[in-house]
């Protein structure tokens, strides 16, 4: 069966949408995601929603690795999955150098090591063994010439609640998608395109499966979409438009901008490169509208009920197995009932 999940974006009111989570549970959303970008942290606000929900999965989406060390991470984890009686999944990330460098001031350096490092120690510090690790990003203990040489291997001090804690990673790039699916429970894809996500991404999941260890089970693929269904939809796909634009156009340099090597490889090579030099000359506006407007409609909910539901059959179709969807209508019953909606037709399609 579907997951249905609900995703609380970084910029969202919180006392507003922490109300709203409350009752997408009672219309039968399976999990809420928790976004953090160089924005309040998502690890307070995943601490309250578990105060005030009981059987809703809590995930991260995503804590990304750089400006945590792979013991707090698995900490945080394990102290999420207590205070939630075990309902919490691990979403990580890299991120990207403008953000790590830029405003935590670390290096963005070997990021696959740093993805596979991070879930090896998380997985052993959760088995609750001591902790030694020797690798290309981390070496735990310290060694001696890189600090006071008192480091001993160190175990966590609770029992957990879990000593298996689902990780799913965000990842678009080919080895770290490979990767994604050869060590991850889950996956984290954005702008998820499901008629032609094989383009971007079936050799690499093919290869990473290839290596994966069976007692890990299936790759939950957890896609992202926004959620409005009506007739009236323009004023929700131009804030679309402006946010894939954003991504595809202004995320990153010229030369490293995983997402706008994403619209590539989905086959708009040259609509990629005319939304760059567009949004990298300051015309943002036309920039997001040489957004091709199959890419648009594809990777989001937002459209007629009869639409919608197509787009959910897609997905579902291409291997997509948590749909988490971001509601956008203006009212608090409006997206319940859009939420209702949804997990309906998913029942539906079975």
């Amino acid at each position: 069966m579907t997951r249905l999940g609900i995703t609380m974006d970084y910029s969202d009111d919180f006392a507003t949408v922490a109300a709203d989570v409350v009752a997408f549970e009672k219309a039968g959303a399976d999990v809420v995601e928790v976004a953090e970008a160089y924005s309040f942290d998502a690890v307070s606000r995943l601490g309250y929603l578990a105060a005030i929900t009981t059987k809703i999965t809590l995930a991260s989406g995503i804590l990304p690795l750089y400006s945590r060390t792979p013991t707090l991470l698995a900490m945080t984890a394990a102290g999420l999955d207590s205070v939630s009686g075990g309902r919490f999944e691990l979403g990580i990330g890299t991120s990207g150098p403008q953000v790590i460098e830029g405003f935590h001031g670390v290096p963005f350096a070997t990021p696959l090591a740093h993805v596979r490092e991070t879930v090896e120690i998380c997985r052993s510090v959760w088995r609750r063994e001591r902790v030694e690790h020797t690798g290309k990003a981390y070496t735990i203990p310290l060694p001696a010439d890189q600090g006071t040489g008192l480091g001993k291997p160190l175990k966590i001090i609770n029992t957990l609640v879990r000593e298996s804690i689902p990780i799913a990673i965000a990842s678009l790039a080919p080895k770290a998608v490979a990767q994604t699916a050869e060590i991850a429970d889950g996956w984290l894809p954005l702008f998820y395109h499901p008629e032609k996500a094989h383009l971007a991404w079936g050799e690499s999941l093919a290869a990473g499966k290839a290596l994966r260890d069976p007692a890990l089970g299936p790759l939950d693929t957890i896609v992202s979409v926004p959620l409005f269904i009506g007739d009236h939809v323009d004023p929700f796909l131009n804030a679309y438009r402006q946010r894939i634009a954003l991504y595809v156009g202004g995320m990153g340099a010229r030369n490293a901008n995983f997402y706008n090597d994403l619209a590539v490889r989905y086959g708009y090579v040259d609509e990629a490169a005319t939304v760059q030099d567009l949004y990298l000359a300051g015309d943002k506006a036309a920039a997001a509208a040489a957004i091709p407007e199959e890419l648009l409609t594809s990777t989001s909910l937002v459209g007629t009920e009869a639409h919608v539901r197509e787009r959910l059959a897609a997905l579902r179709a291409s291997g997509a197995t948590t749909i988490v969807v971001m509601p956008l209508a203006q009212t608090t019953a409006g997206r319940v009932e859009s939420v209702e909606a949804v997990r309906a037709m998913l029942d539906e399609l079975g």
